[in-house]
């Protein structure tokens, strides 16, 4: 089954304050963290729910292998779009 592809624009309204849903992208698939206590409100330390945290995780202390505890409800499509 493919994953439905979301905008930068739809991931962030999904921040936790426009929306109930706080998700959050990473190597290109948009992960539900919606349900963890670590992001309540759409935020997680210095991180805002809504965003690609692509970037971002060489500064946190845990791995990516911490994606593997939510959901992947999509991906990201491209802000440039396809072409």
């Amino acid at each position: 089954m493919e994953l439905p592809e979301f905008t930068p624009g739809q991931l962030a309204l999904r921040n936790g304050q426009d929306r109930d849903e706080i998700w959050v992208a990473y190597m290109g698939n948009i992960y539900d963290v919606s349900d963890s206590r670590l992001w309540r409100n759409g935020k997680h330390y210095e991180h805002w729910g809504g965003q690609d945290l692509t970037k971002e995780l060489s500064d946190a202390p845990h791995t990516a292998s911490v994606f593997n505890k939510f959901p992947i409800v999509g991906r990201l499509a491209s802000a440039t779009g396809r072409g």
